[in-house]
């Protein structure tokens, strides 16, 4: 495994999964993770994974949060997706001018950064010395306890330079309770409103800058790497780690001796058991490839559509796997209290994400290898 500096802390991230993990069932019934799970995550150091180092980031690769978010995810999806993205928005906001990183950053890298790309009915007019922006956006995770938010002028498209991404403070947004859905539940992926908010012209960034992972100021090659080049493990590494914790339950339902019609299926089922291993493992080593890619900062052609192919690749596999596991478990696994049917919820959940669909990959990626 990749070594991310100083990070991670094996132990608090161990703490986080186990926090998570305990209070899962809950989280899901209400709606949103826990203050216990949100501060064990902090305390396990995911806000500040690629903040820039300056600001005391914690220079961590990609490799290592994958694991880490994955190690999470096995006890909780959503709360491996909050990890995942406290960790990924604070690499979005390295693209900010300098004089915006330190406002963002004045306490520290444990600054808790949400974002929203998906603007509705957005206006972002032209003010002395920057912005008055004013409108919603949508599915903006972790919204309840954030501390900043980077969001979109408006939806963002390739090669637009005219979309920009705004850092706002606390205090001049609030959200609308708008996230009520099957799975992923605990995310809290509410609905971010703002009015007449004044963004200085140093806290804004242009979109396709990221896009193409274009830095003004020092950078590591993680935070250099082109949006596509990570988008894709940004939420595939939740559903990594569910599909583990899918795999652990099944193998403690195949642990207890079959007896009347259980019996009858119980070889099939140890087969499908197998399969199901091996296509967590076979995902598994597509996402550490999208990961090392980026870690090592390359940029040859394709590599950005071949990661982002890859990411959703992986994830189809691992919504296979999961709905093998899930019959695995049969009828028992299907009961309200059963752990397996939250994260059956949480990986379909989780897999209708915009950045995991295979279709709209596999054409940025064939039509890049074919204009080679």
């Amino acid at each position: 495994m990749s070594s991310g500096g100083s990070w991670p802390d094996s132990a608090a991230i161990r703490a986080a999964a186990e926090v998570a993990g305990r209070t899962a069932a809950e989280a899901d019934a209400s709606g949103r993770v826990s203050v216990e799970t949100v501060e064990a995550l902090a305390a396990a150091g995911f806000p500040g994974c690629f903040v820039p180092e300056r600001w005391g980031g914690a220079g961590a690769t990609c490799e290592t949060v994958l694991r880490a978010v994955a190690e999470v995810g096995t006890g909780c999806a959503s709360a491996a997706w909050i990890a995942s993205l406290l960790a990924y928005n604070g690499r979005f906001g390295a693209y900010l001018p300098g004089d915006g990183q330190e406002e963002v950053w004045a306490k520290g890298p444990h600054t808790r950064l949400v974002s929203s790309m998906v603007a509705s009915g957005v206006e972002a007019r032209p003010v002395p010395g920057g912005w008055a922006v004013s409108g919603s956006w949508l599915y903006v995770s972790g919204v309840e306890f954030a501390d900043w938010a980077l969001i979109s002028s408006a939806l963002p498209r390739e090669g637009d330079r005219a979309v920009r991404v705004f850092a706002l403070p606390r205090e001049v947004f609030s959200y609308k309770s708008t996230w009520a859905t099957v799975g992923m539940h605990a995310t809290g992926s509410h609905t971010l409103t703002a009015n007449e908010a004044f963004v200085p012209e140093y806290r804004s960034f242009v979109w396709d800058d990221m896009r193409q992972g274009i830095l003004a100021g020092p950078a590591t090659r993680s935070q250099a790497a082109p949006l596509f080049s990570v988008n894709g493990l940004t939420f595939a590494a939740p559903i990594l780690g569910a599909a583990r914790g899918a795999l652990e339950l099944a193998g403690q339902h195949l642990a207890v001796p079959a007896g009347g019609p259980r019996a009858a299926a119980r070889e099939s089922n140890l087969f499908s058991f197998a399969r199901a291993a091996a296509e967590i493992d076979a995902a598994e080593l597509l996402l550490s490839r999208v990961a090392d890619t980026a870690d090592q900062g390359r940029r040859d052609n394709g590599l950005a559509e071949r990661s982002h192919r890859d990411a959703t690749v992986a994830v189809e596999i691992l919504v296979g796997a999961v709905d093998r596991l899930f019959r695995v478990t049969g009828t028992r696994g299907q009961a309200s209290s059963h752990r397996m049917q939250r994260i059956w919820r949480d990986v379909h959940a989780a897999a209708s994400h915009a950045a995991l669909q295979f279709e709209p990959a596999a054409l940025g990626y064939t039509r890049r290898l074919l204009s080679a």
